[in-house]
């Protein structure tokens, strides 16, 4: 396979999940702002800025830290090129580029999803609409993974998608536990419990985590054993180790992949457990941070290993 189509399949993996990862994080943060009790903690829209590291790309364009800017930034704004439009825009390109390796429904589904997304964009910004317009995208990328997933050969381009798809999915996921975490340590002692409920709850749900979390965990909702399922569970696929052995096994079936995997390794080895809701505390933040600069690391190494080559060289 040439460089070029392994890094475009592997970058049209990583924007179609930052489409759906952007989508799930404006939903549940609209649901937590209705159900979180207001005089325990008072909490604004621009953390998903701080959470999506776009804070000086924001302040650039807006001065007014509100609802509506902060919301537009994320789903619309052209200028961002993590916001959701164009995120989708270039994951429309990237399939553009290589559609003779990829089934050809789906360049149909990226166009229809990319169709909708910006003609009803206004749906999104608004509040009256917003729920059924993310949903709506949501069920969109889901439905151009299970086109994959059904009928896509396990071959090179497969395992250049994975690592997309995983590698951005654990990113976004500790970007959420950090910003949870850090809503958290913004409250008094007497208020954990009320607030960790509803907090730790709506991070269960934005990663669709809460019935998986039920079935395995088989306790109520605490910041320790939520963070420790979201981090360690060996089965659920938006755990942190889970997406980390999904890209240690793609690697594993491509050439050159020993120092890739030894990343993935190291990633494993540093993934951790959290005995009690104390320990999510400003040194947790810290690790998360570690994390965050880990998965930078092993991206660059995937880069260097397979794309970095001259036009026309294999992958």
């Amino acid at each position: 396979m040439l460089s070029r189509v392994a890094e475009r399949l592997y970058w049209s993996a990583r924007y179609l999940e930052r489409v759906e990862n952007t989508a799930r994080l404006v939903s549940v943060y609209d649901d937590l702002l209705y159900d979180l009790p207001h005089n325990v903690v008072e909490i604004s829209w621009y953390n998903l800025i701080e959470i999506n590291s776009g804070v000086e790309a924001f302040n650039h364009r807006y001065k007014v830290r509100d609802e509506r800017n902060v919301v537009k930034f994320l789903l619309a704004d052209d200028d961002n090129p993590s916001s959701l439009l164009s995120s989708l825009k270039m994951a429309r390109e990237n399939i553009r580029t290589t559609r003779d390796v990829l089934p050809n429904e789906m360049w149909e589904l990226v166009n229809e999803l990319d169709l909708y997304a910006k003609q009803n964009i206004k749906q999104g910004i608004n509040r009256s609409a917003r729920h059924a317009y993310l949903n709506t995208i949501i069920e969109g990328c889901q439905k151009i993974i299970g086109l994959l997933a059904a009928t896509m050969d396990r071959d090179a381009g497969w395992q250049f998608l994975i690592l997309g798809r995983y590698l951005e999915r654990v990113d976004m996921n500790t970007r959420i536990i950090d910003a949870a975490t850090s809503l958290m340590s913004q409250a008094q002692p007497e208020q954990d419990v009320e607030l960790g409920q509803v907090v730790w709850s709506k991070v269960l749900k934005s990663q669709s985590a809460y019935l998986s979390f039920r079935r395995t965990m088989r306790s109520s909702i605490r910041g320790a054993k939520a963070v420790t399922f979201l981090l360690n569970d060996p089965y659920f696929p938006r755990s942190q180790r889970y997406c980390v052995e999904q890209i240690k096994l793609a690697a594993s079936f491509l050439p050159r992949s020993g120092i890739v995997i030894a990343c993935a390794e190291r990633l494993l080895e540093h993934t951790r457990t959290v005995e009690h809701s104390s320990e999510l505390n400003e040194e947790f933040s810290d690790y998360l941070n570690d994390i965050q600069l880990d998965i930078i690391a092993l991206h660059h190494q995937i880069t260097e290993n397979w794309f970095n080559f001259q036009k026309g060289e294999a992958a």
